[in-house]
């Protein structure tokens, strides 16, 4: 394999005749990658291996050059977010971060200097002293990203750590994590809510049923659907006979009208848009405003996806 921080190849995982990963193959070297895909797609079971907490069935996974197995020297350069709480319901905030720093070695005044300083990076400083079943649901979450960045790991594996967040305090927690990764950390994170992979790193994963439909850059990945019409929204004053005017053109598969927004369907993007200039330019349809619908990831996801479930 070669020198990317996360590889994987020909990396299979099953539970007795459940499949849960199959043929996954693939080598980034993002600051920031992004597992991308709905409950079930095998994004668990991933960051699992890549920590060293499953083994897989088939093939081979990499991280940092090195295999997570059995690997006590690679554990220590990582920190790890579960989806799942695993508290010690009583204990203060501060003492249970602190108590798993000490887990990679730190002597316990460091340890809790380490982690007072990772409540803060997350805004919990305030409730360092609680007992940790008095926190709710958004700051339990803060709390798990906080004993995984104590130890200033050089690997971050997060799975679904925004969920449960409002959103100012998911805002912050992005740009934290856009931030660590400007830094030289490798953050891997987990989520099947698009626009915020979408907000952290332009590089994914795309998984779905156990498979890898797609990865790379978002603008990459999009190339994928070209073979699908893409949608453009636009508002006009006079717009059923924009309509009719765009129904004309050959690669045109659709047009809807509502009020004055019009929705079309075309196998040729650029060759659409650039009609539409013209139109636009002729001044005979008052048009207002253009959208792309499928320039983002929930229509890639769509349209990747929709061969699968048919």
């Amino acid at each position: 394999m070669g020198s990317a921080r996360v590889q994987a190849a020909g990396l299979c995982k099953w539970y007795g005749q459940v499949v849960a990963l199959n043929d996954l193959g693939f080598a980034v070297d993002a600051p920031v990658l992004g597992l991308l895909g709905p409950n079930g797609a095998g994004k668990s079971t991933l960051l699992k291996l890549l920590t060293g907490q499953l083994r897989p069935s088939k093939g081979e996974v990499r991280l940092l050059g090195e295999v997570p197995w059995d690997n006590r020297r690679l554990m220590a350069r990582l920190g790890y977010c579960p989806e799942s709480d695993r508290f010690y319901e009583d204990m203060p905030a501060l003492e249970f971060a602190a108590l798993l720093t000490r887990l990679h070695g730190f002597r316990a005044p460091d340890a809790h200097r380490l982690a007072r300083a990772a409540l803060e990076q997350v805004e919990l400083g305030e409730v360092a002293g609680r007992p940790i079943r008095s926190l709710s649901h958004g700051m339990r979450q803060r709390l798990k990203l906080a004993q995984a960045l104590a130890h200033a790991p050089e690997v971050l594996v997060l799975d679904e750590p925004l969920s449960g967040l409002d959103p100012l305090q998911r805002a912050r927690s992005i740009e934290l994590l856009r931030d660590l990764g400007d830094r030289g950390v490798c953050v891997l994170i987990s989520s099947h809510v698009l626009h915020e992979l979408e907000a952290m790193t332009d590089h994914i994963l795309l998984l779905h049923r156990g498979r890898l439909l797609a990865q790379g850059a978002v603008g990459r990945v999009r190339e994928l659907i070209d073979a699908h019409p893409h949608r453009i929204a636009l508002e006009a004053g006079r717009a059923r006979e924009l309509a009719r005017a765009l129904l004309a053109f050959e690669d045109v598969v659709r047009v809807e009208v509502d009020g004055a927004r019009v929705v079309v369907e075309t196998r040729s993007p650029d060759a659409c848009y650039e009609r539409i200039g013209e139109l636009a330019a002729s001044g005979a349809f008052e048009l207002r405003s253009m959208l792309s619908l499928d320039d983002n990831m929930q229509a890639v996801f769509r349209y990747l996806v929709q061969p699968e479930e048919r």
